[in-house]
Formats: C-alpha cells, structure tokens, sequence
C-alpha cells in the first residue's frame, strides 16, 4: 500500500495468501490484509490506483498457476460471507468494480496488440486477467452477467499456443456459470455459443472438449432446450464408434483401424463427455424410441476397455467414467465391478489404468460432493416452508454403497511403487472420508502406513485425516497402531527401490527421525495408550511371535527415533526388553541345546555345562524361577575353571552339532529378535545417558511424576544395528552353510549364553560380585554387539553369523573370566 512499486509484492501476496486456511489468528490477518490491498473500493477518479490493483492481482494469480487457486476462492468466500448481513457491503463494492475494470483491462489490452505487429499472440497477462474473471465468478457468477456477451467472441480465439487454449477453456467455464444467469439472452447470442462450441468440441484436444462440453450442458439444458442439436453431435461419435466396433469384430489386425485410431479416441472421450451432461435416455433427446441409451453406451465402451491397445482402454475408461458421473447406478454393474477391482489388484496392470480408474472414483466423488452442496444452499432457501421427513438424502446413500465395493482395492493401492498411484488413491479416501461415506476404522491402518510416505504433501494430507478421525472417534488411531505399523514397513517395502537393501525405519535426513513419529506423537500424550502400544511392539520380537527379521529391523528403527519427551518413555521400553529377553533367550539356548547331539568323548565338559544352563521347561514359569537361581551355581563353576579357553569350548560344541544345519539357521534367524533389543536398550541408553543403576530401579508402577522430567537427547547418537544389516544383506537365511559359518553361530551361542548367566545383577550378595558379574555381562554384550575391547581385534569381536561368508571367523580371544 504505502510502496505500490516495490518488485517483490507479487512474491509477498503470493506467500501470505497461501495461509488463508491456517489457524483463526493468521487466518484473520491474512482476510484484513486482502481486503486492505485488493477489497476496498477504489475512487473513481484514481485510475492508475486501480490499473496497479489489477496488475497485482493478476501477477497474483499468474504466479500461482501451477499450485491452483484455492486460496483465492477460499479468501473471496470468507470475505462476502464477513459482510452478508452488513447494510454497507465494501467488498461487494470493490468486486463489482474490480470485475468490470478487468474486462475493460483485456479489451484495452486486445486494442494495444491489433496496433502492434504481433497480433494474435495471447500473452501470459490475457490468460491471467481471463483466470481471474473465472474465479470471481465462481464465487460470484452474478458481477459477470453483464459481461458475457463480451466474453464469448473469445470463444472463437485461434489456437495455436498453451495461452490460447487457456483463454478458451476459462472462457467456456465463464460462460457455463454466467449464460444461466442472463434475463432473456438474445436468440443469436445463445445460437452463437452453441455453434462456437460445436466447433470447438469437433476439432481440439481433451482438456478443450471436457471444458467446452460442460459449458453446452449448462446452456442447453438450463436456458435454449436446443436437444436435437446436441442429439445430432451424441448421434455422429456414437454411431462412429459402433462402426469401429463391428470393424474389429470382424478383423482386429485390419490397417483401417489403425489409420482411424485418432478417430476411436476422439469418439470415445467426446461420448463419454456428452452423456456425463445429458441424460440421452429422456425423451427430448431420443423421440418415442424404446432404446435403453445408457445401457448402450456402457456395452460400446466396455468393449474398448478390452481392446489390445493401452491407449485405447485408457480413453475408454475415461469415458466409462463420466458416464457413471450422470448414472452411479452402472458402477453396480458386474462388468463394471470386474473391470475396476481387477485393474486396481492386478500387480501388472498398467501404471496409467490404475491412476485413470482412480481418478475416475475421484472425479464422481467431487461431483457428488458439489452436488450435495448444491442441494444444501438450495434447501437452506426453502428449509423453512419444507417438512424435514421428506428430504431423503438418496444420492449419500448411492455414493456410500459404490465406495463399500471399491474401498479395498483403493487401499491397496497404497502399496504401489509409484507415487502417482499413491497419490489419486490417498485422494479417492480422504474424499471418502470427508464425505464420511464409510466407517474411518477400516481406514486408519492404510492411513498410518501412508504417512511414512517420502513426498511431505502426501504424509500431511494422511496425517491430517488421523487428525480428524482421532477428534471424532478417540481410540480409533490406539486400536489399529500396531497393525498400522506392519503396514507401514509393506508401504516402504514396496517404495524401497533396491531389494538388496534392508528396508529402514526412520528418514535418511538431518533430523533421521522415525518413519512413524507422527503416529507416536498421537499416542504418546495417554499413558495406558502409550504403554499398550510399546509393549504390543516389543512383543513382535518375541520368538514365538515368529516376526520376519527385516520386519524386526523397521520396528526397532522406529522404537529408537520415535520423538520420547520423558524419561518414563524410554525407561518403560527398556524394563520390559529385559523382561523379554529373560523369557526368549532362555527359550533360544534351550531349543539350540536340545538340537545337539551328544559327542561320547567330550560329554564331561561342554555338555555338563550345558545341562546346568538351563534344564528348564520352555517358556514356563519355573524357568524364570531356575533362571534366578541358575547364574551363582554357575558363575562358580565358571571361575573355578577360569583358565578354561573359549577356544575349547567352541570346539566342543561345534563336535556336538548335529548333521541338519536347521536348527543353527533358526537360532541365527531367532537370535536376530534377540540382538535387535539388546542394540535398542543400548541405544536408549546412550541417547538418554541412563546409568545401569538407574535403569535398574525403574519401576512401572511407579506415579507418573517421579519420571516426568524432559529427556536430554545427545546428539549424534545413532542406531546402527550392524548385525542383523549384515544378516539381512548377505542373505543369511537361505544360504549355504559353511564352517566358518557354522563357527561365528556356536561362538554367539557361547557369548549368549555367558549373557544369559549373568543377566540380573540384583542378586548378587557380596559387593566384590556385583562387579564381576556386571563385567561378565557387559563383556557378553560387547561380544554379542559387535563391540572391539582391546584384547580383540575388530575381525574378531564382530561375531555376527554372516561373518563367515567373507572373513574366517576369528574366535581366539579369551572371554570367559
């Protein structure tokens, strides 16, 4: 306002206008803002005031050509409705104004150009200053009534540049929402605009058509009842492609049809244009004929979508889609229902059906809903005379019916490759949702998942459906979490472009956090939520919850980058990772124990050891209970053999393996559960900075307050599994076993086990003890992880079962103590 030449304004405008729908605050900044610079009426004497107004706007508009202009409408919109009830109504004012000062814009402009030499050429501002009049009138057809007749010789625009056919598009789209508008248009204006349209529609592209088309539904059915005009263009496609049918019945290779492919196209878009705005079954169009029209056209187009060229059945599905926009019921039709679940399911099906079936859903549920919208304001002007009962909503009731039977093809196209994909189905179901044609619980699993998506709009646009599902219905989004994660790892399954690599849990940028923060971040702020969600996905790595180790990898990626903000959090995951790992890793040495095979000569050492590890029941109680009283007796034994060498050991169990390798690639493949967690609370451990003692004396039950303190996260803590990356990699679970294999498995077993003894410090007596046994157990860990101490070289400490494959499994250093 104060510096109207400033080069940078169009910038400005364009960054503010973008939050018109942000919170009430900015929402109301950005409204007062607009109506200072653009709604408020101009003196009339101030021409250049007003020539820099429509500079603005139109650069405004121009800039924003590739986004769209919902925030035009949106501003508008909130504007008129500010002042409705208002005696003085500026905004009103400065439209009316603006609208007419627009269109002498163009015509000033028109005259300018057919001085110059470069005639005919559209520029970038005609485009912008005819955008704009369209998006005043669709908010307010009324400020262009007087214009129309202005505006349609522009429907005769030579076409040869992308402007030019913008100009006629937003032309026609102006005259559709003005020409019903007019009191007693003249006979050879509307006769005029049939023609021009008419000629349009025979000779451009799609986008033209489509445009042109809907702006003849509206002038025809609402204002000149001009049907056999609009029957005699139907009649010409219509009889054109069943003369093309009959041609490929009868030869499907025939050169005829290949010089008429342009025509096939052309009659199969502009048929199905046409029956998405006429109904050609009544009887203005079709006389006293007993011809079921609709019926027809669906059989016409139904066999093009079988035809051999993808082109073709693109343009056919098309076509089938605008049909059903002016007859719902057809998509009930069995044929109909095969066709779209068997293009949406079939993992080879063309990239492009599947978007165009998609798009078609998109384009029904958008005309639904501006129908319904329709029927509300026109409701709202007779709601007071009408009795309610009558008002049955039908139209929800069909809409709601068709999403029912394509709902979960739709979702299953949240696992595609291709963003595109993705992106149309993510858009048929927030449709759905907002529409609310179906119950939201079916859909949050697929919501979740999609919110790990790469492409932030698409992670914001289902984020923010949990959003809105989660203030409706509290506990839908804790109820479905778990599933909504297992989810999530088959959507970056199925992103991940290179199958070597192990799929992640958390984005690879500066901020490395988990792929499902914003699912934890709903949860998080209900403890029992919260503390049912942990546990359910620590519980995936137990080993009878028989989880596939990649699967494992993601979770455990989450669990260490999800956003914890007390230190409850990440104490509670610790607790209960050493209360499975007492569980499943007694479980694993016992299984891997009972599968060896008793070696005569040896028996005395090893397999005395072995037995007292653990002669407990799988699983049942009694084992925690040996468990507690196993490591004493043990430790005893240990020490009074402290010379024994590992070394020895390894050799002795590996005489005791038996000649199946099964039961060494299960315990590798189960151990994986195992390491991931030990990984994970050491993780947390170091990101937090925990001592052991405190880890210790954490306690669930404890009040909520006495953890309630912030966590101070250390930067640079990264969670690097190495281990199972590598088992993963190499492929461990399905390939050939060899020694050196066989050697790096019986050595984790052994630093397994040393672990197992000395799992819980707590019950140590003497102090001198607590430390040995605290040693012994971080050694194991160390081992176990992967970690050097300096006795080991690095070749030696990295232990993990793959190791094997491409380096001799160094075992030597002495560990026992």
């Amino acid at each position: 306002i104060e510096q109207p030449t400033f080069p940078k304004i169009t910038e400005m405008c364009v960054k503010m206008i973008r939050r018109v729908n942000d919170e009430e605050g900015i929402k109301k900044l950005v409204n007062e803002t607009f109506q200072k610079l653009w709604f408020t009426p101009t003196p009339h004497h101030d021409k250049e005031a007003m020539t820099r107004k429509i500079l603005n706007i139109t650069d405004v508009v121009a800039a924003c050509r590739d986004t769209g202009y919902d925030w035009f409408e949106q501003l508008l919109q909130n504007l008129l409705k500010s002042e409705e009830d208002a005696s003085y109504k500026p905004v009103k004012k400065a439209c009316t104004q603006l609208v007419d000062n627009l269109v002498e814009h163009i015509l000033k402009y028109e005259e300018s150009l057919s001085d110059s030499d470069n005639k005919g050429v559209n520029s970038g501002r005609l485009v912008a200053c005819i955008t704009t009049l369209f998006l005043f009138s669709k908010i307010r057809p009324q400020l262009m009534v007087k214009h129309a007749m202005t505006m349609q010789p522009y429907l005769t625009t030579k076409c040869s540049t992308q402007n030019d056919f913008m100009v006629i598009c937003n032309v026609a789209k102006i005259l559709e929402l003005v020409v019903p508008l007019m009191e007693h248009p003249s006979e050879t204006f509307l006769a005029t605009i049939e023609e021009d349209l008419m000629k349009l529609i025979i000779k451009y592209g799609m986008t033209v058509v489509q445009h042109c088309v809907s702006c003849l539904g509206a002038v025809v059915n609402k204002v000149t009842q001009n049907y056999k005009f609009v029957w005699a263009c139907f009649n010409r496609y219509y009889g054109a492609l069943s003369k093309l049918k009959s041609q490929h019945q009868e030869d499907p290779n025939s050169t005829i049809l290949t010089a008429n492919k342009p025509a096939l196209l052309r009659s199969l878009f502009t048929v199905g244009a046409l029956c998405r705005h006429f109904d050609f079954d009544q009887e203005d169009f079709k006389g006293n004929s007993k011809v079921n029209i609709k019926d027809k056209v669906l059989e016409l187009l139904m066999y093009f979508t079988k035809h051999s060229d993808e082109e073709v059945q693109t343009k056919a599905i098309i076509g089938l889609g605008f049909a059903f926009i002016q007859h719902p019921s057809l998509m009930f039709e069995q044929e109909v229902k095969t066709l779209y679940n068997s293009i949406l399911s079939d993992k080879n099906c063309s990239v492009n059906l599947k978007i165009q079936v998609l798009k078609n859903l998109q384009t029904y549920l958008q005309e639904e809903d501006t129908r319904m919208q329709q029927a509300d304001r026109d409701w709202k002007k007779v709601a007071k005379q009408e009795d309610l009962k009558e008002m049955g909503d039908i139209s929800s009731g069909m809409s709601s019916s068709i999403m029912q039977l394509y709902l979960k093809q739709v979702l299953e196209a949240f696992f595609h490759t291709q963003s595109s994909v993705r992106h149309f189905a993510l858009n048929v179901i927030a449709l759905t949702l907002n529409q609310g044609l179906i119950h939201p619980v079916q859909c949050v699993p697929y919501l979740i998942a999609m919110g790990t998506d790469p492409e932030p709009s698409m992670r914001n646009k289902a984020d923010q459906q949990l959003v809105e599902i989660d203030k409706k219905y509290a506990g839908f989004i804790h109820m479905k979490a778990v599933a909504g994660m297992k989810m999530s790892y088959q959507v970056q399954q199925a992103i991940n472009t290179c199958p070597k690599d192990p799929v992640r849990g958390f984005r690879h940028d500066e901020s490395s956090s988990a792929l499902c923060s914003h699912l934890y971040s709903m949860i998080r702020g209900n403890r029992q939520h919260r503390r049912a969600f942990l546990i359910s996905l620590l519980n995936l790595f137990d080993d009878t919850a028989k989880t596939e180790v990649n699967m494992l990898l993601y979770i455990a990626d989450n669990l260490a980058c999800f956003p914890y903000q007390t230190q409850e959090e990440p104490l509670f995951i610790m607790h209960h990772i050493d209360i499975t790992l007492s569980v499943s890793g007694s479980n694993l040495l016992q299984s891997f124990k009972e599968s060896m095979v008793k070696d005569k000569k040896k028996e005395k050492k090893p397999s005395s050891d072995e037995e007292t590890e653990s002669d407990s029941n799988s699983g049942s109680e009694s084992e925690s209970e040996e468990e507690a009283s196993k490591p004493r007796r043990l430790r005893k034994r240990v020490d009074s053999e402290s010379d024994s060498d590992e070394e020895n050991d390894i050799n002795a169990v590996m005489k005791c393996l038996p000649e199946n390798s099964a039961p060494l690639i299960e315990f590798a493949n189960v151990s994986q559960g195992i390491l991931l967690l030990l990984m994970l609370k050491q993780h947390l451990k170091n990101l937090c900075g925990f001592s052991d003692s405190k880890i210790q004396k954490y306690s669930p039950s404890e009040s909520a307050k006495v953890y309630d303190k912030a966590i101070n996260r250390k930067t640079g803590v990264h969670f690097h599994p190495k281990q199972t990356l590598d088992f993963l990699r190499s492929d461990m679970a399905n390939s050939k076993i060899t020694e050196e294999v066989k050697r790096s498995i019986v050595k984790q077993y052994l630093d397994f086990k040393l672990l197992m003894e000395h799992l819980d410090p707590d019950e140590e007596e003497e102090d001198g003890e607590v430390s040995a046994s605290t040693n012994a157990r971080n050694k194991a860990i160390t081992s176990l992880l992967g970690g050097g101490s300096p006795k080991n070289n690095a070749a030696e400490t990295e232990d993990d079962e793959s190791d094997g494959e491409d380096r001799g499994g160094g075992t030597s250093g002495v560990r026992r103590r």
